[in-house]
């Protein structure tokens, strides 16, 4: 039940009642706990329940965000306090329209160890007053704290659970479920998107029997579904961050003991030590544990046993500019590296027929060096997997595939075009919102909030009805299919190509090139 009274919006939730605040014509709430603080005992461990309240908790303000190291590039929004205690969720419902609302459920992206619910870029008013749907935005658990498997050391007394960070998500979903229809919500009409890790966490929740049931459809935008570890690689991965937080195995104790910072510091080492020494390789991503997720989720969708719901589903055309301007480990782009990178792969997947950097570069005939190298890098981690989980997935239920080339004059100039995450502020209608943004210095904006008003069409269209039909006199998006592989291209004006990836299909193959 909803109260408009003039203390604010009250909720009553499954763990007690909400007060929230009035944006305009939409209601909002922040910082709605859906699990207990994943500290003390609880830190490493599956989340539990909240403990419930009586008083009516002040949802005005965003929750805390996961202990991280800043960047200039992901400004959490202002007064955001990082604590471990960060479980919670904010949700933005227009006042008025249908009493049961589609839910956008989105999953904030951040190479998985950087990003929170509370970036302005995810201010959730716009997607909820155009499209007449509740917007949900969670918090999960990130870096160490959320993506290292610590559970091959677990001993009676000492227990660790593996995937804890996807074990959040399936909570916080949990809850949509059993409470969102006292925020206006359809709990039958949900529908999961997120962006880079955030889009790999929608990929790998479709592999996840457990997910089952609780959203309807997704939506994947420039996700690594390759970058998914086996247990062997995991138990190396978690051997390595025991080093470095000082002792090998014999830092164990400290797992619990240690305070937020200090295991944000061997963390934050972690990331930049693991695709130094393998190359393409994340630090933090989920891990194949034979329980929650069975498979690779790429293999998944190529079997029809992930879910078999509408998937959305693209990557922007310069994906690895950005990593290459902000001199990102994360996406090797000169020769060596690169040749360095397969040969790793080929060696630990002996039964695959791996691509070297040679056989690949006929698919990139023209281009520099660098610019071939950053064309392998983005199809190796972003564009090819897409491609094969809609080879796949189009077998077993709808599946749009899109790629969107807009780059305003700015972005052009400085050498990064369509790059990694462009595209966001143009799904949720949040363009040149802070003060220092340089993207439309040169002009563009007029383009840009043209091109915004059709992604956001199309997705909120998705999110209600399941199609991405376009604004009046824009072209058809059809479903992909083995015959058309028809792909959606966005720029300042949007074109439905036929097989646009027939080039890199022929390079590539089929083999699906993943990490273990």
């Amino acid at each position: 039940m909803t109260l408009t009274t003039p203390a604010g919006i009250l909720v009553q939730t499954d763990h007690g009642p909400v007060r929230g605040t009035s944006d305009g014509p939409v209601f909002v709430w922040k910082g709605i706990p859906y699990a207990a603080a994943p500290t003390g005992p609880l830190r490493f461990r599956a989340p539990q329940p909240p403990q419930p309240w009586s008083e009516p908790l002040d949802a005005s303000e965003f929750g805390p965000c996961e202990p991280q190291g800043l960047n200039a590039a992901i400004p959490l929004g202002p007064n955001v306090r990082m604590d471990e205690d960060c479980l919670s969720l904010n949700i933005w419902s227009p006042s008025g329209g249908k009493s049961k609302k589609p839910v956008m459920f989105w999953i904030h992206g951040g190479a998985y160890f950087r990003g929170a619910s509370s970036q302005p870029l995810f201010d959730g008013r716009s997607l909820a007053e155009n499209g007449d749907v509740v917007v949900v935005t969670i918090n999960y658990r990130i870096g160490v704290f959320g993506w290292v498997d610590f559970s091959s050391f677990s001993v009676p007394g000492r227990i660790f659970d593996s995937n804890v960070a996807l074990k959040d998500m399936i909570a916080a979903l949990t809850w949509v479920k059993g409470n969102i229809a006292n925020f206006g919500g359809d709990p039958d009409q949900v529908t999961v998107f997120g962006e880079s890790a955030g889009g790999g966490a929608v990929t790998t929740l479709m592999a996840m029997p457990s997910a089952e049931g609780l959203f309807h459809r997704a939506i994947a935008e420039s996700s690594p579904a390759t970058s998914v570890y086996n247990s062997k690689r995991a138990v190396t991965v978690a051997v390595q961050y025991l080093e470095l937080l000082g002792g090998g195995t014999e830092a164990l104790g400290q797992l619990r003991t240690a305070g937020a910072g200090e295991l944000l510091e061997a963390s934050d080492a972690l990331f930049n030590a693991i695709p130094a020494s393998a190359p393409g390789t994340l630090a933090f991503a989920p891990v194949v544990d034979g329980e929650l997720l069975p498979e690779y989720p790429v293999q998944a969708f190529r079997s029809g046993r992930a879910h078999r719901i509408p998937l959305l589903i693209g990557t922007n055309k310069d994906e690895s500019a950005l990593f290459r301007l902000m001199k990102s480990p994360l996406m090797p782009i000169d020769p060596p590296t690169i040749n360095s990178m397969f040969a790793q792969i080929a060696k630990e997947n002996p039964a695959q027929d791996i691509p070297d950097a040679g056989e690949l570069e006929p698919a990139y005939a023209g281009l520099s060096t660098q610019k071939t190298g950053m064309g392998i890098t983005r199809d190796f981690g972003f564009r090819m997997p897409t491609v094969w989980i809609v080879e796949g997935h189009s077998r077993y239920a709808p599946t749009w595939l899109y790629r969107f080339d807009y780059a305003p004059p700015a972005l052009k100039a400085l050498g990064i075009g369509a790059t990694h995450a462009t595209e966001l502020a143009y799904v949720w209608g949040n363009i040149a919102n802070k003060l220092k943004d340089v993207t439309y210095k040169l002009g563009g904006l007029r383009t840009a909030r043209k091109v915004s008003a059709r992604m956001q069409h199309r997705w909120l269209a998705f999110a209600t009805a399941g199609e991405p039909e376009g604004l009046p006199g824009e072209p058809q998006w059809v479903a992909y299919d083995a015959v058309s592989r028809t792909s959606l291209v966005i720029d300042a004006r949007d074109v439905v190509a036929q097989d646009l990836d027939a080039a890199l299909r022929a390079a590539w193959g089929e083999d699906v090139v993943a990490f273990s």
